[in-house]
């Protein structure tokens, strides 16, 4: 398992998990993501961004629209994909980078901490309104200083053996399902044999 940056030829399959997740994809671009990739089967497993915010004062580095595919969760796969955004972060000259998220649990374990809305740089307080308004209402601003990351040594664990959890398969529907006897029902095209 490995953390890289996304490929132009992923552009769909990214914005379909996007969705699917309902997470936000405003300004995307695919340039922007990560992908976590299983390296014997070549499954991706996760992805996230960084979204680079320009002011007149200075640009901003938000980690946004962090997902993992169901089958891979709780095995660290979002950690990493974390991990390699503020590595991102870091190489572009950042020192704090910040998400606006109700997963305040999930982040505060690599050492985000909380920061009150007025306390926000004035484009990030508009991003967070924007965000509780559409798509999370009790999204809050975390923020991190990108040298205190911290990594918890049981998510480095579960992601060098992490392996896809097998999905239940749907059950097979029967006619009985429906309501329908199948040995009493005629159907529209029944000739009577």
């Amino acid at each position: 398992m490995y953390v890289r940056g996304a490929k132009n030829r992923e552009e769909v399959w990214l914005l379909d998990h996007i969705e699917a997740m309902g997470l936000d994809d405003t300004a995307f671009r695919s340039r922007d993501y990560v992908v976590a990739i299983d390296e014997t089967s070549g499954q991706k497993a996760g992805f996230g961004r960084i979204r680079i915010h320009k002011t007149d004062e200075r640009e901003l580095c938000e980690l946004t629209s962090i997902g993992v595919l169901e089958s891979w969760r709780r095995q660290g796969v979002g950690a990493h994909v974390v991990e390699r955004l503020v590595e991102q972060a870091r190489d572009h000259g950042f020192e704090v980078v910040f998400s606006l998220t109700s997963a305040t649990d999930y982040l505060a374990q690599f050492g985000f901490r909380g920061v009150e809305a007025s306390d926000l740089p004035e484009r990030l307080r508009e991003r967070l309104e924007t965000k509780r308004e559409n798509l999370d209402p009790e999204a809050v601003g975390m923020a991190l200083e990108v040298e205190a990351f911290v990594m918890p040594d049981r998510l480095r664990e579960r992601f060098k053996s992490a392996q896809p959890h097998e999905e239940e398969p749907e059950p097979e529907e029967s006619p009985e399902d429906f309501g329908i006897d199948p040995k009493e029902a005629t159907y529209k095209y029944d000739t009577g044999d």
